[in-house]
């Protein structure tokens, strides 16, 4: 509920700090004393236009801050979290605030934060609702008054079938439009499909063979560099042409010529230290030739064992560049090649199985669209009934309220098939006939200003208490009215007030003598300069400002005594 309401430099009011409480809070003051300044006010801080003319003569600026306490659970905070407007603690209170510059700009804050005007007016519906001789905001709105119906007496149960089977339908009606687009498009490229699988088939790309397979590679490949190595040191040690000398031969070669220049057993003619040293020569050369022969054995191992199979290389190089020209050719990698042909297989069994797909899920579109008319069908019903019992109610009401030639009608239009939605078939329509004989039409179009915030006051009876809306504001709903009819309406006014906050402007005694608190509007001329203001009156000064009311500039004893039963009443 409006818990303050603080202004600053709007028209005629300087500076107004006005706490509110819950219950039946009524306005009162003179006509002329700036009540609807305050209700222009506190419009502007529900979105309404905003415009340099509210700035006050002599000001920069004029600014508007409304104060609200609401309940955790108010669907306001789920508004505020979905525009990244977070409220730590929901119990604090909500601050709406509106600055007015002279040149007619406007700038929109929700506690603190800036935003957009149509957002503060989306915040303030949910809010404040306004029934005035001139504007309508709340029930006036049509697409409140479904809510509002169901909230009277359409059992929970059958919303929420409703709204369950229209959700299963819709989901079923996806899936069918998925399953048809995907074989669509699977159709039309049929036959590089079957090619693409066809391919990759015979391909059989496997996880991680690509790392495998160039692995493999780079070791045959060093296997035969190394057989290479060895077989090339062999025919150095080895050679195959028998022109060519290899080492081994050379050795022997110098062996038998060395052995020749050696003087046979005997001889003793020769030096004996040449003899020593060729001696020498002779048994170096036989140990190459020894070590030689070892080498070319352990080379000879080497070869048997690097033993290389040039068909396994060239086997795994055209198996590797095979998957990586697949790969190129598809746009992905090769580890990426066996998840491709596993969904161009299951598009492939989608065309193959897409009719039997697509007819069990037309199937499923049928019954479950079914199963939404026949819970829509009950949840009708329920509201035609409900409808009848709030025509009923509502008009019963009008009576005391000077309304009772008019007859209010709930009417049900049913909406085409492609508008249905998860509140059912129908949507719901308040409408008057202010006349009889006059054909009913929409609230705000049939009835008078006057007879539209009287109706309005009839409907909040019947429906207190059902809206998320805690205040609601009445804007002379006692217009051109009195006496029994002022008494009707002010007990009214008292019992929507039990359920949620209500402010009421009004001329009427017999509404002013209901209220839980009482404001009083003046206006005064202070130093050349007009200023309206506004005060919380005492029980003593309700008597006598209710006694005004009665009695007019004069106050009598006996306006004071008629304003005592009133107030006692």
């Amino acid at each position: 509920m409006l818990t303050h309401l603080s202004i600053r430099d709007v028209v005629l009011i300087e500076r107004l700090d006005l706490p509110f409480s819950p219950g039946l809070t009524v306005l009162t003051g003179e006509t002329g004393a700036g009540k609807s300044i305050l209700l222009d006010s506190l419009g502007l801080t529900l979105g309404e236009r905003a415009s340099a003319g509210l700035v006050r003569a002599g000001a920069e600026q004029a600014s508007v801050t409304a104060c609200f306490d609401l309940l955790p659970d108010h669907p306001l905070h789920a508004l505020l979290g979905e525009q990244g407007i977070v409220i730590d603690d929901p119990r604090e209170p909500l601050v709406l605030r509106r600055i007015v510059t002279v040149d007619g700009r406007s700038r929109a804050y929700i506690n603190d934060q800036p935003v957009g005007v149509n957002l503060l007016r989306r915040a303030a519906a949910l809010l404040v609702e306004i029934q005035g001789q001139h504007e309508q905001m709340g029930l006036a709105d049509q697409g409140t008054h479904l809510d509002l119906l169901d909230s009277f007496g359409v059992p929970p149960a059958l919303r929420a079938d409703t709204n369950t089977a229209y959700r299963a339908w819709m989901a079923a009606t996806a899936e069918l439009a998925a399953a048809r687009a995907t074989m669509e498009s699977a159709a039309r490229e049929e036959e590089w499909l079957r090619q693409s699988v066809e391919d990759l088939s015979t391909l059989a790309p496997q996880e991680d063979e690509e790392t495998h397979l160039a692995g493999m590679r780079q070791s045959l490949q060093q296997g035969e560099r190394r057989g290479e190595a060895i077989a090339a040191a062999l025919a150095e040690l080895s050679p195959r042409d028998r022109r060519s000398s290899g080492p081994a031969a050379a050795l022997r070669g110098a062996s038998r010529t060395l052995q020749r220049l050696l003087p046979p057993p005997g001889d003793t003619t020769a030096a004996e230290g040449a003899d020593r040293l060729a001696h020498e020569a002779l048994g170096a050369l036989e140990r190459a030739e020894e070590a030689l022969g070892e080498a070319e054995t352990l080379l000879s191992r080497l070869a048997a064992e690097a033993d290389s199979d040039p068909r396994l290389l060239e086997q795994t190089e055209e198996r590797l560049f095979a998957l990586r020209a697949a790969a190129r050719k598809h746009g992905v990698s090769v580890p990426e090649l066996p998840g491709l042909l596993a969904a161009l297989s299951d598009r492939l069994a989608a065309l193959d199985s897409g009719n039997i797909r697509i007819g069990a899920l037309e199937t499923m579109v049928r019954e479950r669209r079914t199963r939404f008319e026949e819970a829509a069908g009950l949840l009708s019903a329920a509201r035609e009934k409900t409808a009848r019992r709030l025509e009923g109610a509502v008009t019963a009401e009008l009576k005391p309220l000077r309304l009772e030639r008019a007859r209010f009608f709930v009417t049900l239009p049913t909406l085409p098939p492609e508008a249905w939605n998860a509140r059912g078939r129908e949507q719901a329509a308040f409408q008057i006939a202010a006349n009889p004989g006059q054909p009913p039409g929409p609230l705000a179009k049939v009835a008078s200003g006057g007879e539209l915030s009287r109706l309005m006051l009839a409907l909040k009876v019947v429906l207190a208490g059902r809206s998320a809306v805690p205040t609601l504001v009445f804007d002379e709903v006692d217009s051109g009215v009195g006496g029994a009819t002022a008494s009707a309406i002010g007990e009214r006014l008292s019992r929507v007030g039990q359920d949620v906050q209500v402010l009421v402007v009004t001329h009427s005694p017999q509404v002013a003598a209901r209220g839980n608190a009482h404001l009083r509007i003046s206006k005064s001329v202070a130093k050349g300069r007009t200023e309206t203001r506004a005060e919380p009156l005492s029980a003593e000064q309700r008597r006598e400002e209710i006694a005004r009311m009665l009695a007019g500039d004069t106050v009598t004893e006996a306006a004071r005594a008629a304003a005592d039963s009133l107030l006692q009443g």
